[in-house]
């Protein structure tokens, strides 16, 4: 677990300090610099393609993780990665061209409710294919083990792009409009950086000749299709639905507050680029010790992690929601429905990784596909009913209900659980913190009030856990640093 810890811990600080300016972006720039109905476009925009990216990039990038290892051969492994490259292509260009022929009738559907849309439906087309290859490459960096710098440029390029472009759409250097094309060509950039760094960590020798296996990488990644980003597709899902209902707007105010629930999730996003391909490596050598102590030390340090930041977001949301614009106010709920749902998710650690890696693996893309119709269905019935709250309450039924499915499923295939005795004690002290800081704020300025209860907050739960005993890596990661400042003192 040391590799993994000492890289989740990197990309955990990256990821953080993305999200920091990510918040910056969708608390203050966005809402300020841009109209709601762009703050809306935007967004969007974007969930659409990120809903059509795992179709463009026909799981190959989940395929370079699952099979890479096993190959022996450096004449191998160069004839799997060539035809990574292009296996997306005979999806992208087919889709391509059923986009280009049936373009009006796509736009004017898209439009239907918010004709600001129209004009910018290629849009998703592209952006879906530039984040697939990203991803692909982003693969390729993670099986040579090296998941920092593709991390530092999934999490901070795009994010720090929007915050410079915003700055300038506020000075009136460029319009709201020719905002959404920069941003669309730094996605554009985003994706040959990430291409430069993969050939620079293994350079390609292209090769015409398939892989011996290529039935069953094809196989794989057909039904791998919506496995690994299927949490994150119920999102999106609902943010391409809101506009389907809801003014656009309305599209902005639901994407705050998934903003600021989903920062629960970052521990997690960091863990995954390293762990995933660990995990393969112990399916494929069928090492199941290695793969039941992945799964429970990934579960125990992303509970530990996602708890406190789902505590520190939690009993501070009334009060961020005092210091950005009250139109956004509505998302009180929606926080702790999204939050909730991701640390249920993070709860899980690398569940998704071993039954992605796995030989029962097929079970994902009915999975995936039920998960997606079930939050449709609700989507149609709560978003009517009560707005975006309803969006949010359809998401949460849907993650506690199928992540449990999958944690019944690794179970019963591979006879572990990821909890152990330790699991209950945080869960309960997690249970107590809650309740013992929601409801009172100290009676100062919101931003003085935020600060002064997560340092309280912050220092007994550092505290507790630490007693407790509860997540041996994080406290060997302590000791490090109160060791490393001792020395400096």
């Amino acid at each position: 677990m040391g590799i993994v810890f000492k890289q989740s811990l990197r990309n955990t600080i990256i990821i953080y300090t993305a999200f920091a300016i990510g918040g910056v972006n969708a608390l203050f720039l966005y809402t300020y610099f841009l109209k709601d109905e762009y703050y809306g476009l935007v967004t969007f925009l974007l969930s659409s393609a990120n809903l059509l990216m795992p179709l463009t990039a026909f799981g190959v990038q989940y395929a370079i993780v699952k099979f890479y290892s096993s190959y022996t051969s450096e004449l191998e492994k160069d004839r799997f990665l060539s035809s990574a490259l292009i296996l997306p292509l005979f999806i992208a260009i087919p889709l391509g061209f059923i986009g280009n022929l049936f373009y009006e009738q796509i736009s004017t559907w898209l439009s239907l409710e918010n004709p600001i849309v129209k004009e910018f439906t290629l849009i998703i087309y592209i952006i879906a294919i530039l984040t697939a290859y990203f991803e692909i490459f982003y693969a390729w960096a993670k099986v040579q083990l090296q998941s920092v710098f593709g991390n530092l440029v999934k999490e901070m390029f795009s994010r720090v792009a929007a915050m410079i472009l915003l700055v300038l759409v506020y000075l009136k250097i460029i319009t709201q409009i020719e905002f959404i094309y920069y941003l669309t060509f730094a996605y554009l950039l985003r994706m040959l950086v990430m291409m430069s760094y993969a050939f620079y960590l293994r350079k390609p020798k292209f090769s015409f000749q398939l892989p011996e296996n290529y039935k069953e990488i094809i196989q794989y990644a057909f039904f791998i299709i919506l496995a690994g980003s299927a949490s994150s597709i119920l999102l999106d899902i609902d943010k391409f639905m809101i506009p389907q209902k809801e003014a656009i707007a309305q599209t902005a105010y639901y994407a705050v507050a998934v903003y600021i629930g989903s920062v629960i999730e970052a521990p997690g996003r960091a863990m995954a680029q390293i762990i995933q391909p660990l995990t393969a490596k112990a399916l494929n050598e069928k090492n199941f010790d290695e793969v039941a102590s992945l799964y429970r030390k990934s579960s125990i340090n992303l509970l530990l992690i996602s708890g406190l930041v789902f505590l520190l977001v939690n009993i501070n949301i009334k009060e961020l929601y005092e210091i950005i614009p009250e139109k956004y106010a509505g998302g009180l709920w929606v926080v702790l429905m999204i939050s909730i749902a991701k640390l249920y998710h993070m709860f899980l650690g690398n569940n998704g990784a071993i039954i992605s890696n796995s030989k029962y693996y097929r079970i994902l893309l009915p999975y995936g596909v039920v998960m997606a119709l079930s939050v449709i269905f609700l989507n149609n019935w709560l978003i009517d009913e009560i707005g975006i709250t309803g969006a949010a309450l359809a998401t949460l039924i849907v993650v506690m209900v199928f992540n449990s499915i999958k944690l019944w499923y690794v179970k019963k295939k591979f006879r572990i659980v990821p909890f152990t005795d330790k699991t209950f004690k945080l869960i309960l002290l997690l249970a107590v913190f809650f309740g013992a800081f929601y409801f009172w704020d100290f009676p100062f300025h919101p931003i003085l009030n935020i600060g002064l209860k997560s340092i309280l907050l912050g220092s007994l739960y550092l505290w507790f856990t630490l007693k407790l005993a509860i997540a041996p890596e994080a406290i060997a990661v302590w000791n490090k640093f109160k060791d490393y400042f001792l020395k400096k003192g």
